[in-house]
């Protein structure tokens, strides 16, 4: 660890606003604060690119990973360790949404139904509440990255078509993710940051505007009643063994030109879990998430990651086990949001609830993951 290295990269730090999440007002702590970090969490699997709130799809043998920048990049591997290739974009011009960002949109979520590919991605102004989620689709994926359509706007909040419509009104549209509910088969949009948090619309049958769009049917996901600000974002929702896993980012997850957050104050990963895909949402000790409940599953640790979060959940089967993937500050490389990278872990469950487990990587090169040797099967069943 070099500390006298890291203070002098932080001198050096000129940060952008990255995301639309309105920077956090808690006391700020001079960098060695940055350090006194726990170690019982494990550390991750390195991705070896670097990203802000990745999005990754495991397709005919490649892992594609889709993140936040010109035109929302398009990569591929076969190993989720890398190396990654860049190939091709999601749009070949900025989005027809018309509004500021609009050439680098970010957090992007791509999911693929009946042969469709639906890539969901934010614009907005940083700090602000004029934003909209919009998506594009494309039939294939492959070496280019597919050819995709963009259909504009799904929702829109502080400015635009239907953003007086509630909740648009008093919600935040970035950070898309989508669910399936796996016994009606209806889809469903999770979105929202720091204004009323994270919420939840029932998406139309063709995936590209939300049911009943005049009045939809909301629901709130997750809320901490006594702060002004919520610094709640990046939901991400799972399917596991009739549980329905929400899954978000809580804290601050960058803007660090000031100092540092109180520990226990920077981006860390939390979940909470329903038997319905529409909640209520609770955490391991019964706490509801809408009452600011929350089980971290990953935070800063070993005074070497810092502040992750923006994550996915990569689903396993029979002799794969889930992985959650992140982006993480690597306190041996610096502070800058350009400098956040991919980082990933294998999670087993106990009695029910995502555990992080120490940094194994048993990828293949062929893209797939190998079937779990019997060691680390009983890792995950413990």
């Amino acid at each position: 660890m070099h500390l006298t290295t890291n203070l002098w990269l932080l001198s050096l730090m000129l940060i952008s606003p990255l995301s639309g999440a309105t920077p956090s007002t808690q006391p700020i702590h001079k960098a060695s604060q940055v350090y006194d970090t726990t170690d019982q969490l494990p550390l991750p699997n390195k991705g070896n690119i670097a990203v802000h709130d990745p999005n990754i799809l495991l397709w005919e043998n490649y892992y594609y990973l889709f993140k936040g920048g010109f035109h929302i990049p398009i990569f591929r591997t076969q190993n989720l360790t890398g190396p990654w290739e860049q190939v091709g974009t999601v749009l070949s011009q900025d989005s027809i949404i018309d509004m500021k960002n609009r050439s680098r949109p970010w957090a992007p979520t791509t999911i693929q139904q009946n042969g469709t590919f639906y890539c969901y991605y934010s614009v907005s102004q940083s700090g602000s509440q004029d934003s909209a989620i919009g998506v594009a689709t494309s039939t294939s994926l492959d070496s280019n990255g597919g050819k995709w359509t963009d259909h504009g706007a799904v929702i829109r909040t502080g400015k635009g078509t239907d953003s007086h419509i509630w909740p648009y009104n008093i919600t935040n549209a970035i950070d898309p993710s989508f669910i399936t509910d796996n016994e009606t088969g209806a889809s469903y949009l999770n979105f929202g940051s720091f204004w009323h948090d994270i919420w939840q619309v029932p998406l139309s049958e063709n995936l590209l505007s939300v049911q009943d769009s005049d009045a939809p049917d909301a629901k709130q996901l997750t809320f901490i009643p006594e702060q002004k600000q919520k610094p709640e974002e990046g939901s991400w929702m799972s399917f596991r063994e009739g549980y329905y896993y929400a899954w978000f980012s809580h804290g601050q997850c960058c803007q660090f030109r000031g100092g540092f957050p109180a520990r226990g104050h920077e981006y860390d990963i939390r979940v909470g879990r329903s038997e319905s895909v529409r909640g209520p949402f609770l955490d391991r000790h019964g706490d509801k998430l809408l009452d600011g409940g929350g089980t971290i599953v990953y935070a800063s640790n070993h005074g070497e990651v810092y502040a992750p979060g923006g994550l996915g959940v990569l689903a396993g089967n029979d002799s794969v086990p889930d992985i959650l993937y992140y982006h993480y500050l690597n306190t041996t490389v610096g502070f800058r949001n350009g400098e956040a990278h991919l980082g990933w872990n294998y999670l087993r469950y106990d009695d029910g609830w995502p555990v992080v487990l120490d940094g194994i990587d048993i990828s293949s090169s062929a893209g797939s993951i190998l079937p779990v040797p019997r060691w680390l099967a009983l890792t995950i069943s413990m």
